[in-house]
């Protein structure tokens, strides 16, 4: 095809100019990929570890149970439906009871939640395994605590911390605990003012025998009749904020993206507008021969997006082992970066699907096809004796 060679021999001809302009539009593709694989990996890392640490397959929840409303724990507990209670005795379930404490570590005065969990449950990553009663002590109360907070509250394996709470009758209670065990999660709404006792001695505790706040389902479980004004919430209801939260992040990486982009492509644009200006005389000289207008156009215009394609070959030739280390060791994130309330882990792993890099080449390219065409309508309105003079457009 002539307008293709003359095309390629026109760009390569340019020199220096082109690979700056390839160069930068490499640079520009690259940031693109890593930037959007960075947030889909921690999107997929949030969600996994929120998954296996709190929300499991589903939760079926009391009716007056609402996490967001901390006056409602109080009330937000009683008997176990039936179709429920056959799922967490095959296993595929886990009670959780909550409710309000006061902790005194060390004098002072912290707010806490206190959680009963079953030791025998398999349904969440929490260590409930290590919540094994001394039965030959009935004041031993084992538990567990986040990192986050046994940091915030000075407290370490083996430490003993007075707690009181109210029971169901209303009467304040205050029993020492034994810290077994210090956790570490990414996820910081398990961890924070968290205490994770025996699900029964919770229960005894408070005087609500049998009673749970909670079902915390497994995969096996599928979808429980729901019964008595439980309702059950799946994984989409519970992990909406968290999409919410990753879906604004998404809106700012196109914005981000947007400005590389023009940043790269401005480039692109100047040089097709210089190119024009300086070559007037060789698009005069195309049309005198008799080749359309619209020819000469195609001609500008692929040699325009042919450096989105080297972009993107010169891109995937540094880019990608930058990427794949990237992959490899993660990318460390600060200390206080949890302090979002959503799952951060010390290293996101980014991700770089194929269905996100499709999307960032057909963006380059048709970005660059735009923005190189856009100069190239002036030649559609030129006359061939003003080009072959060289009059300016």
């Amino acid at each position: 095809m002539l307008e293709l060679k003359l095309a390629f021999k026109n760009l390569f001809g340019s020199g220096l100019r082109t690979w700056l302009n390839v160069t930068v539009l490499s640079i520009a593709f690259v940031i693109i990929l890593f930037y959007n694989g960075m947030l889909d990996g921690w999107n997929m890392q949030a969600q996994r570890d929120t998954i296996e640490w709190e929300i499991g397959s589903g939760q079926v929840w009391h009716p007056d149970y609402d996490p967001y409303d901390p006056y409602t724990f109080a009330d937000s507990h009683s008997k176990i439906p039936s179709t429920i209670s056959s799922l967490i005795e095959r296993g595929d379930a886990a009670a959780i009871l909550l409710t309000q404490a006061t902790a005194y570590p060390g004098g002072r005065m912290i707010n806490t939640l206190i959680k009963g969990v079953d030791p025998n449950q398999k349904v969440l990553k929490i260590p409930s395994a290590l919540l094994i009663e001394d039965n030959s002590d009935p004041e031993y109360i084992p538990a567990v605590i986040g990192s986050r907070f046994a940091k915030s509250a000075h407290l370490k394996e083996g430490d003993r911390v007075l707690v009181r709470w109210r029971d169901a009758n209303g009467t304040f209670d205050a029993r020492e605990i034994t810290i077994v065990s210090v956790f570490r999660t990414n996820v910081p709404t398990v961890d924070l003012n968290q205490i994770f006792i025996p699900l029964e001695k919770l229960r005894e505790m408070t005087s609500m025998f049998d009673e749970a706040t909670l079902i915390v389902l497994s995969d096996m479980a599928g979808v429980p009749v729901q019964q008595d004004g439980w309702s059950y919430k799946n994984q989409d209801y519970l992990l909406k904020d968290l999409k919410d939260i990753m879906a604004a992040k998404k809106g700012g990486s196109f914005v981000i993206s947007g400005l590389l982009l023009a940043i790269a492509l401005l480039a692109i644009f100047d040089t097709q507008v210089l190119s024009i200006f300086r070559r007037q005389k060789e698009i005069g000289t195309y049309i005198a021969l008799g080749m359309t207008r619209k020819k000469v156009v195609g001609i500008f215009t692929i040699e325009g997006t042919t450096h989105s394609i080297l972009a993107i070959l010169l891109g995937m030739a540094w880019g990608v082992p930058f990427l794949m280390l990237l992959q490899k060791t993660g990318i460390p994130m600060p200390s206080n970066a949890d302090q979002a309330g959503i799952a951060i882990a010390d290293k996101i792993t980014p991700y770089y699907g194929a269905g996100m890099i499709l999307t960032s080449v057909i963006l380059v390219v048709l970005s660059s096809l735009v923005v190189s065409y856009i100069p190239t309508r002036k030649i559609s309105g030129m006359k061939p004796t003003d080009a072959l003079r060289g009059k300016i457009v």
